[in-house]
């Protein structure tokens, strides 16, 4: 474990470092300020002139030229992570063997068998890793652990999500190169994947099925995961624009984290159907959301909003509980443990491995 992080009084800064210059270290970066107790000290990146811009837009952040550097320095309590899906095993390697904890952004890494390796070595150094999931650490999720502990819609009957985006195909992308880790499920779909776990637990079932893009990879999916009593259906893609809301459905209601449920801000309870139609986009389309948002803003019969928005993009929430953790010595956050990451990665490669459709 991290002795600095551990011998630090709780009100010192926790002192964080970025590996990446990209958008999403961008983002974590400006969201930092927001996060109790934190503090962004450090930039690591191959590219010397891509490090040197980002210390500067953020303030004049130390420079650290490689990362078994960044992982032997003792000021720092923590890196994240912000680098391509291919490259987050080898540094998570690097950095887990010097007992620096780790932040990496999703996915986690793109096996299964890799995600467990983490997970063992972790354990074997004491050291904490996650995988950056922030949408279970935002307020409106908190809102949805209260409904459901609280039974408001009753025995769950089932579970719809939709996370789709529409991308134009480009062998060389991200999103549809095999080298770089592409494909709907691993850009996509580990979010309603592991939202699900995270709010049920372990599937007694996972099966789906997917349709290809020209390079092989998944251009989009659907996974049914089954619970005693209810199935969770989930759809993901790059070839349309979805709803994309979570739906738990109950004996008594709905609870509909509103779109884009990655970046949840809204839930809505709904009692009857006509205020579940009115509030719930029954597709991608422009006017169905502007209906489903005029119903919330209505006193309708049978329909209650909780409103849970955040300043900034939301990953202060994840940043200050990772923080707290590991000032604590804990060497896993409860609500996004590693071993749930690895499960999400084996989920998806069972689907995978099925013939495509």
């Amino acid at each position: 474990m991290n002795t600095t992080a551990k011998e630090r009084p709780l009100t010192s800064p926790f002192k964080w470092a970025i590996v990446g210059t990209g958008a999403i270290a961008a983002t974590f970066a400006e969201d930092i300020p927001l996060a109790g107790n934190a503090e962004l000290i450090a930039v690591c990146s191959r590219t010397p002139e891509a490090a040197t811009a980002f210390s500067k837009r953020f303030g004049g952040l130390r420079i650290i030229p490689n990362i078994e550097v960044l992982a032997a320095d003792p000021l720092i309590d923590a890196v994240y992570l912000a680098t391509p899906n291919t490259a987050h095993f080898d540094q998570a390697l690097i950095l887990l063997n010097a007992g620096k904890p780790v932040l990496i952004e999703k996915p986690l890494v793109t096996t299964a068998a890799q995600a467990q390796a983490l997970a063992e070595l972790a354990a074997e150094k004491q050291t904490f890793a996650m995988e950056g999931l922030w949408t279970v650490f935002l307020p409106a999720i908190d809102r949805i652990r209260q409904l459901l502990a609280d039974k408001t819609i009753g025995a769950i009957t089932g579970i719809r999500a939709e996370l789709a985006y529409a991308k134009t195909f480009d062998a060389k992308s991200r999103f549809f190169a095999p080298s770089l880790g592409g494909g709907s499920l691993l850009d996509l779909g580990v979010y309603p994947i592991a939202l699900t776990l995270a709010l049920f637990g372990s599937p007694r079932t996972a099966t789906g099925r997917w349709s290809a893009a020209p390079t092989e990879v998944d251009m989009s999916a659907d996974v049914m995961l089954g619970y005693d009593g209810f199935q969770a259906k989930l759809s993901v893609g790059f070839d349309r624009n979805g709803t994309n809301c979570f739906i738990i459905d109950g004996e008594t209601g709905s609870l509909v984290i509103d779109a884009p449920f990655l970046r949840a801000s809204r839930v809505i309870l709904t009692r009857n159907r006509v205020a579940h139609h009115l509030a719930v986009p029954f597709r991608s389309g422009y006017l169905s959301r502007i209906t489903g948002k005029i119903a919330c803003r209505l006193p309708l019969p049978g329909l209650t909003v909780y409103q849970h928005g955040f300043p900034g993009n939301g990953l202060q929430f994840e940043i200050e509980a990772v923080s707290q953790a590991i000032l604590q010595g804990r060497q896993q956050q409860s609500l996004m443990p590693i071993t749930a990451s690895a499960e999400v990665l084996g989920i998806i490669e069972s689907i995978r491995a099925l013939p495509p459709s």
